[in-house]
């Protein structure tokens, strides 16, 4: 089926909508256990060269240094032969039994104390494949693995799921959804309008999302100007932050093991700024008169609404006041193409504002930019949207579906998702914290986004970040350098890529290079191509 969403309010919902399909299939399912044990020790002699690039066997175990090495066993219970030599010079020792990575540290760091000509001794841990959802339609999330316009997420995985963090998404509430069991916890509805809640109640305990849909004038002379479908839009946004993952169904979360805490405040029209300002309060662990207190305080906020005007005075108490028990506030720049400075909340103080790119990593065509947008993050365009859980209702609910969406609304939850990685690998980040690690982590983009901050985002960079890691690894950017037949020149030695955004062949060149087929071979037929040079040199 196909769904399409204008959107007009007294807050704008910061989307476009694209297909929306229905998925099925199955997959076993798979849980990645690290091990935190070894039976072996790799020990690396002083003078013992580089086997792979000499050819010559490295030295083995001779008396002598066997005479030590047993003496180290011997402190710990335990013996070591000699199993084989490793590409680089080093030596393989079995251990009689399996002793913890900890235990082998102390044992490898006891025989390099007893023989002076170790040059290192570590233990030989156990790897595991780094975590890679098993959910039917993963292939299909661009946005959360692909090399150009993607977060890297499968790297911050291995780090962090995001267990214990509460992630309050301010929008249109819920439905529930296969892919969302077990991740809602208990919201609150605040649209205190019966009109706008469009569920026959004002502000209550049921958070659920009734359809916001339209008739044709219902939000005044000629707004909307169709009848408007139900965008579901909340329940999107909550799927690309928090979806079960490997439980063999439908989509991938960013941050699967956090929750989600809906406060929904857009129904019918929109919503009120005094409804998402309290929601704002409430979410974060604040107190709104009237409203039970919130038993699932939220560490990160995903505002994905929006309107026109400079920041009032409500919303910034509200986020000023969420912001100081610690909550992180992710807003949505815009849809319109405009200057985001224009845009509220996205011009309030305090807030991450994203803008939106699209799959070749470049700034999408709806996105708003400016000096106030923090980084960006994949939201779709041009037929590449992003997937998420949605309900198959036009009105009222009907069954569990999925859709591809397009919007700031889309690149938010992005964010708010890696945010909620980062602050579950290391709780005690302040919001500005937070922020900083955003910016410094982020990478360069890959095509033109100008006034989009400081880079798209990087999950597994800023979940490093978080945790204080300096052994980052850099993901190269890719810069534009030549149309087809066209020739791109560069300084160095580097890797260019001729082809689209999702197919294309990579070869290594120094200086300059033809981006013809007869050069690459033709990655994408009948398609228009171009080259890319990597920020890499070799």
């Amino acid at each position: 089926m196909t769904q399409r969403h204008t959107i007009s309010s007294l807050l704008k919902i910061c989307a476009a909508a694209l297909v929306a399909a229905g998925f099925a299939g199955q997959a076993v399912a798979q849980t990645n256990h690290f091990v935190v044990q070894t039976d072996r020790i790799i020990v690396k002699y002083k003078g013992d060269g580089d086997t792979s690039k000499t050819g010559v066997a490295a030295r083995g175990i001779d008396r002598a240094r066997q005479a030590l090495i047993d003496r180290a066993g011997q402190t710990y219970g335990a013996t070591m032969r000699a199993l084989r030599a490793t590409a680089n010079g080093a030596n393989v020792l079995q251990l009689n039994r399996t002793m913890s990575l900890d235990e082998a540290r102390q044992l490898a760091a006891e025989l390099k104390s007893r023989d002076a000509n170790v040059e290192y001794a570590e233990p030989d841990r156990i790897m595991v494949p780094l975590a890679t959802p098993t959910d039917p339609s993963y292939t299909q999330q661009w946005d959360l693995y692909e090399a150009t316009g993607g977060i890297n997420a499968p790297a911050a995985w291995d780090k962090s799921t995001g267990a214990g963090i509460n992630v309050a998404v301010i929008d249109t509430g819920y439905r529930p959804h296969a892919d969302l069991s077990g991740q809602i916890l208990q919201g609150y509805d605040f649209i205190s309008t019966t009109t706008i809640a469009n569920d026959g109640s004002g502000r209550d305990t049921d958070a659920s999302d009734p359809g916001d849909w339209a008739p044709a004038g219902s939000c005044g002379t000629g707004i909307p100007a169709a009848d408007q479908n139900s965008s579901w839009h909340g329940t999107h946004v909550a799927g690309t932050i928090a979806a079960k993952t490997n439980n063999g169904l439908g989509i991938a979360g960013i941050a699967y093991n956090a929750k989600i805490v809906p406060a929904r405040v857009l129904g019918r029209c929109g919503g009120y700024t005094s409804d998402i300002a309290d929601a704002i309060v409430w979410a974060s662990g604040g107190t709104v008169t009237g409203v039970p207190a919130n038993a699932n305080k939220a560490r990160v906020l995903n505002l994905s609404l929006g309107g026109t005007g400079a920041c009032d005075t409500t919303t910034q108490n509200a986020i000023n006041s969420a912001r100081s028990r610690g909550a992180v506030v992710v807003v949505a720049a815009g849809n319109s193409n405009t200057n985001a400075i224009n845009s509220n909340p996205a011009n309030c103080a305090g807030v991450i504002t994203v803008a939106a790119t699209n799959r070749a990593g470049g700034k999408a065509s709806y996105s708003n930019y400016g000096t106030n947008v923090t980084i960006a993050a994949p939201g779709g365009d041009n037929g590449a949207g992003i997937l998420s859980t949605l309900n198959a209702g036009t009105t009222t609910p009907a069954s569990d579906n999925y859709a591809y969406y397009m919007g700031t609304s889309m690149a938010t939850p992005h964010v708010a998702g890696v945010v909620a990685l980062m602050l579950s690998a290391n709780p005690n980040l302040t919001p500005d914290d937070v922020a900083a690690r955003l910016k410094s982590t982020a990478r360069a983009f890959p095509a033109v986004c100008s006034g989009c901050g400081a880079g798209i985002v990087n999950a597994a960079a800023a979940v490093n970040a978080a945790l204080g890691s300096t052994t980052t690894t850099t993901t190269p950017s890719w810069t534009y350098c030549a149309a087809e037949n066209g020739t791109c020149s560069f300084s160095g030695t580097r890797d260019v890529r001729y082809g689209t955004a999702t197919s294309y062949v990579t070869k290594t060149f120094t200086g300059s290079v033809k981006c013809s087929n007869s050069v690459f071979g033709d990655p994408a037929h009948g398609i228009v191509k171009s080259c890319s040079y990597s920020s890499a040199t070799k």
